[in-house]
């Protein structure tokens, strides 16, 4: 479907397989946060957000031109600030709203940088299928610009920092905007340019590399997280980067299959964290230990959930990373090494929140301890923040709603059953839908899941005895958010107080000197010229006041002077004639 909307570009929608892919992820994803969030949400602002939010991600997926995209990119923008900021009263929450929105928009511009370089290199109709084929300078700028704008929203290095402030909005949000939305609009972009990075010599080489080294940096930072939200978002980094060193290595069937295993198994962990929450009024990992023992069906899911985050076989993510591991081994040995490095470390972290979350505390239940230290909240204040939790009776934490509790399995039975992918038979009909080359051999398969047992195995006995240690440069996210305010905020605010001053002192000071100078010229010109013209100007009107005075003296109605006055005239005038012959 295609409408003009200006002259010569068209805004288009359009659907093949990896789009028809996206949307019934997206649709299913959605459908289950807002089952999740009606549990706990009354507020028609935050459901129309959220709607809002997953219609732009749709028209994401299904654009055909570069219009389209923009335009359903920034929307997707605007309401995941409204959205990660929906408590924006508290200012913690704000702000970090605003650094998500601030950092997105700052990579987003490289997405205005592609339409401009699109249109003067001569791209009819800014067609994204046609982009690939525009000569190679401006082929050039316009990978470089979608490789920003997809880095950024995908919050892969050195952008990863705003995902990590996006865990103050609400835990729904986290767990749309991680699993099928914003996060996975970048690596959509990538995978749908795929034949665009194919054509440059430097961007499919670039765009690998990078997914690599954040999924295995992002993979160390989530190790250490004692926040459980802040580990899955590290995680959501991390996990994301393996589908951008899919786009990289020409590997599109295989991003996409991890990018649909990881919707539905990071939408799941997240809402397992939102129910938790709710009944707890913690996120801290040390609070939560033996939280799975306590709430059995949010700690059932939260372990299928996990299982597949690790890795583990039969489940989604097992299957789908070895796909990316495959088709990234037969482009770079290099990138196979880092891509399975990442993999590792991605038991590591789904071990250790396991291990705490079904900790035995023998009888001394930190949760029990976390719950009596709990005030009891009005009815409602789930609107309020996270911090303040809802009790249904005074002393104990509260079960999460039925809403909550139902919208899990569906998204349990996607991270689980997308492990059949692993069936030649039924990774060859994936194939059919999204075009892919060939699946990993099975020694691969078994190789990934016998490492991905004994690294979760070794974590979580490891983490019973004793918690990781945690280095405050990982603890910190690489101090990625310190290092731009150092690097770009800073610079970029002395910058702008510089031209300040300079407004204010040389363009302001020239712009009052020019009015003193007009000023003062004005009353010169008063007091010297303009008298003078005044007096020009009052001299000839006391002539003509005095002509008018002789003028009236004839004018007596006596009919003789009348003829006197008229042979006087006419005695002159022949003496006139008399001396001029």
């Amino acid at each position: 479907m295609s409408t003009p909307y200006l002259n010569g570009i068209s805004f288009g929608l359009g659907m093949d397989g990896l789009s028809a892919v996206m949307v019934v992820t997206v649709a299913i994803v959605t459908l289950a946060v807002l089952v999740f969030a009606a549990g706990e949400f009354r507020s028609v602002r935050f459901f129309g957000l959220v709607l809002l939010f997953a219609a732009a991600m749709l028209v994401t997926v299904t654009a055909t031109t570069l219009l389209t995209l923009l335009m359903a990119w920034e929307v997707m923008g605007a309401t995941s600030y409204a959205l990660i900021g929906f408590w924006w009263r508290e200012p913690r929450r704000a702000t970090s709203g605003l650094v998500a929105f601030l950092t997105t928009r700052a990579a987003d511009l490289g997405l205005y940088l592609a339409a401009g370089a699109a249109l003067a290199g001569g791209a009819r109709g800014l067609d994204l299928d046609r982009l690939a084929s525009l000569p190679d300078g401006w082929r050039d700028v316009v990978a470089a610009g979608l490789v920003v704008a997809a880095l950024g929203k995908s919050a892969q290095l050195p952008f990863s920092f705003w995902l990590s402030r996006a865990m103050d909005g609400p835990s729904p949000v986290s767990a749309l905007l991680h699993s099928a939305t914003m996060v996975a609009a970048g690596a959509y972009l990538l995978l749908r340019m795929e034949n665009l990075l194919d054509a440059t010599s430097w961007a499919a080489v670039t765009v690998a590399w990078a997914g690599a080294a954040t999924a295995l940096l992002l993979g160390a930072v989530a190790v250490v997280q004692r926040d459980l939200k802040q580990l899955l978002a590290a995680s959501t980094c991390a996990q994301v980067g393996l589908m951008v060193l899919a786009a990289g290595t020409a590997g599109v069937a295989a991003g996409t299959w991890q990018l649909v295993a990881h919707a539905f198994t990071k939408s799941l962990l997240f809402l397992c964290a939102g129910a938790w929450l709710t009944a707890l009024g913690t996120k801290d990992l040390t609070e939560l230990r033996g939280a799975a023992r306590r709430h059995r069906f949010v700690g059932v899911m939260f372990t299928v959930g996990a299982a597949s985050l690790a890795g583990l076989p039969p489940l989604s993510l097992w299957a789908a990373k070895d796909q990316v591991l495959a088709t990234a081994a037969r482009e770079s040995v290099p990138l196979y090494v880092v891509g399975l490095a990442a993999a590792v470390l991605s038991a590591a972290y789904a071990g250790r929140a396991l291990a705490l979350v079904w900790a035995n505390t023998d009888g001394t239940d930190s949760v029990d301890r976390a719950a009596r230290a709990l005030a009891v909240a009005p009815p409602g204040a789930g609107e309020q923040g996270e911090s303040t939790v809802r009790y249904g009776r005074a002393g104990g934490e509260e079960r999460p709603a039925r809403p909550q509790l139902a919208a899990l399995p569906v998204l349990a039975a996607g991270a689980a059953g997308l492990g059949l992918l692993a069936l030649p038979g039924l990774w060859a009909r994936a194939a059919r839908v999204v075009p892919g080359g060939a699946g990993p051999a099975w020694w691969e398969l078994v190789v990934s899941g016998v490492l991905a047992l004994v690294v979760t195995g070794l974590t979580a006995r490891a983490v019973s005895r004793r918690d990781l240690p945690a280095p405050a440069p990982l603890l910190g996210w690489l101090g990625l958010e310190g290092l731009t305010r150092t690097v770009v905020v800073r610079p970029t605010l002395v910058a702008a107080d510089a031209l300040a001053r300079f407004d204010d002192r040389a363009v302001a000071g020239s712009v009052r000197a020019t009015a003193a100078v007009g000023t003062a010229f004005a009353r010169l010109v008063d007091r010297r010229v303009e008298w003078s013209v005044d007096g020009a100007v009052r001299l000839v009107a006391r002539w003509f006041r005095a002509l008018g005075r002789l003028a009236r003296r004839p004018q007596t109605g006596q009919l003789h002077h009348y003829y006197a006055q008229a042979v006087v005239v006419l005695a002159a005038l022949a003496v006139l004639l008399l001396l001029v012959r």
